[in-house]
């Protein structure tokens, strides 16, 4: 009796043993087979970078930015107030030019009036100021229908034919060498205003109005159409707004394109690449930060790297590829800065 259970713990393990080495060896071709990883993080997408370049002369807010042959212009808006500003209610007419190949300002001649929250365009070599809110007794937000052109060949300014309608805190963009004034507020309701200026003939024309009207909104053109971003309702920064909707002056329509992802206004946008860059602004729970890039292609927002410090009533330019976000408030409200913050995209 012993001597058969012998022999079947024998036959056991002899017919265990191979099975078990089997299984190991073929454990161990599987895992041979399978891709071996050299990276064991993905890599962060590239979202651009920032530095700081020379500040500007003047602190100030609600401003307005340009660029006129690799110059910046930063004109216009609200100073610290102050005994030198008193009179004036701290509304600026300053000018001042930056050139960032030197990384220095120049103070240049002011405009004929103080004006903030005005629009801004380039367009035949000259710089265009429209509409904006001024001073009127002692009050400060009478909107303007005004238009001062400046050139800075000769450093002076002329008064051209003014907006059809009065209205501040509207965005300024150019296509085909006019000048798109869009949205706004005068003071009672928002603007749907569309209103277009040819400098060659010194007239304005309107066109299809804007289907969500808006203030205190950014405007970029890219491949020949018109974009509205962003705003809010009313002056009311408790009613930020995150829609997007582009013009086509070809057949004179507008249309809704992917909402800004964070809704706010008192913005500023740039465009670089075919991208429009959305930077800044102000809401209830205070200033932003954000840095969104639109692709008008796809359709489509990208979070890029947040600006150095959140700021509103700021402005932007760009110069060789890098967008220089200027001025502007750090604070919701009254505030002031002469920061110079420069993003440099990534390369497409």
């Amino acid at each position: 009796m012993r001597q058969t259970v012998t022999a079947v713990i024998r036959l056991d393990v002899r017919m265990v043993l191979p099975m078990s080495l089997s299984v190991l060896f073929f454990a161990a071709l599987c895992l041979l087979a399978l891709p071996v990883s050299t990276q064991s993080v993905e890599p962060e997408p590239n979202r651009g970078v920032w530095r700081t370049a020379a500040p500007a002369p003047t602190k100030r807010t609600e401003v307005a930015v340009v660029t006129l042959r690799d110059k910046i212009y930063v004109v216009g808006g609200f100073e610290r107030p102050g005994f030198s500003n008193l009179m004036n209610l701290a509304i600026t007419a300053s000018l001042e030019e930056y050139d960032p190949s030197t990384d220095q300002w120049t103070t240049k001649a002011p405009m004929p009036v103080g004006l903030h929250h005005e629009g801004i365009g380039v367009t035949g070599g000259q710089l265009y100021v429209i509409g904006g809110y001024t001073q009127s007794g002692l009050g400060i937000w009478q909107p303007a229908a005004t238009v001062y052109a400046y050139d800075p060949a000769t450093d002076t300014w002329a008064e051209r034919a003014p907006m059809p309608t009065s209205r501040g805190a509207l965005s300024v963009t150019e296509h085909e060498g006019k000048l798109y004034a869009i949205g706004g507020y005068d003071r009672k309701a928002n603007s749907a205003a569309v209103e277009v200026y040819d400098p060659a003939r010194n007239t304005w024309a309107s066109r299809a109005a804007l289907p969500t009207p808006r203030d205190h909104l950014a405007a970029a053109t890219v491949a020949g159409k018109v974009y509205a971003i962003g705003g809010r309702l009313n002056g009311d920064y408790q009613r930020n707004l995150s829609v997007t909707e582009v013009y086509d002056p070809a057949i004179d329509r507008w249309a809704r394109a992917a909402d800004l992802p964070t809704a706010r206004s008192g913005i500023t946008a740039s465009e670089v690449g075919g991208r429009v860059y959305v930077f800044g602004g102000e809401g209830g729970e205070g200033t932003f930060r954000e840095n969104e890039a639109y692709n008008p292609v796809r359709d489509t927002w990208q979070t890029m790297a947040p600006m150095p410090t959140g700021r509103h009533g700021l402005g932007s330019a760009v110069v060789r590829g890098s967008i220089y976000v200027i001025s502007g408030g750090p604070t919701p409200g009254g505030s002031f800065s002469d920061l110079n913050e420069v993003f440099t995209p990534p390369s497409q």
